[in-house]
Parts: structure tokens; sequence; C-alpha cells
């Protein structure tokens, strides 16, 4: 079973007033990921050019700004390749699919239940406040 693909693709930000709009981790000098100096997202800004475009999302794995692949590069010159990339800046990333299994899987869905935890819940404390009243007038002695 493989429990993860990933999958390359190539977007083109504009520059907006706030910049390109996502913040990154990682690097050479600032391992994101143990034993890994890629460059990933770590933020997507709201409103920003990123979150307009809706393809790069948080956890995507930054390759190249421009062409220019960001292997075994420190993190503070990767913010400067950001910061000089121009107005057009293309990016080539690596989306991680989760879940993505090779084993045959059932054509039909799983029936989900229609009875939820707090409807049997409460049919039980409805249940026990019945016998409770129950055993209590039984137990009452009139003197």
């Amino acid at each position: 079973m493989n429990d993860s693909a990933t999958t390359v693709e190539t977007i083109k930000l504009k520059r907006g007033p706030t910049g390109l709009g996502f913040n990154i981790v990682g690097g050479v000098d600032q391992h994101y990921v143990a034993n890994d100096a890629s460059i990933y997202v770590s933020k997507i800004k709201e409103d920003g050019a990123a979150a307009l475009d809706g393809r790069l999302q948080e956890g995507d794995k930054i390759l190249s700004i421009n062409g220019i692949w960001l292997k075994d590069r420190e993190h503070r010159h990767v913010v400067d390749l950001f910061k000089t990339a121009g107005e057009d800046v293309e990016l080539c990333v690596q989306k991680k699919v989760h879940n993505i299994s090779t084993e045959p899987t059932n054509s039909e869905p799983e029936p989900k239940s229609s009875v939820s935890s707090l409807q049997i819940l409460t049919v039980l404390g409805a249940a026990a406040a019945v016998l409770a009243f129950i055993y209590l007038r039984r137990s009452r002695k009139d003197f």
C-alpha cells in the first residue's frame, strides 16, 4: 500500500500589493522536516496572490523560483530570491496527495450509521432515569 504520492505543478503568480501572499520555511540552515532541507509553504495569506489563485497550499514543497532550483540553499537566500523575483513569478511546486492506495477498493461505499453517539447516550440516559424513578417508587414505604 502506498500512503502518499506526489505531483509536480508549475504555478504562475502575479505579485500583488502585499507580495505573493505566502510564507516559507526550511532551507539547509533550518530544516522544517527532519533530514530535509527543502523549502515549504508554511502559510497562505488571506486575500494574497497565492490565496486568490488557489493552487498553492500550505505544506507544498517549492522546488524552484523562475527556473532557479532551491535545493541546498539557506533560508535567507531563498527569501532574497523571492524578494527579487519580479512581478510575475513562476514556481515549480511538489504537491503532496494523501492516502493513495494501490490496493483494489470496494465499489460500494461503506454504509453510514443513521444513529449518532449523542442519540445513543440520550436514550441510555432516559432509560436510566426511568429505572431510577421506578426503583425509588417501589422502595418508598409509607409510615
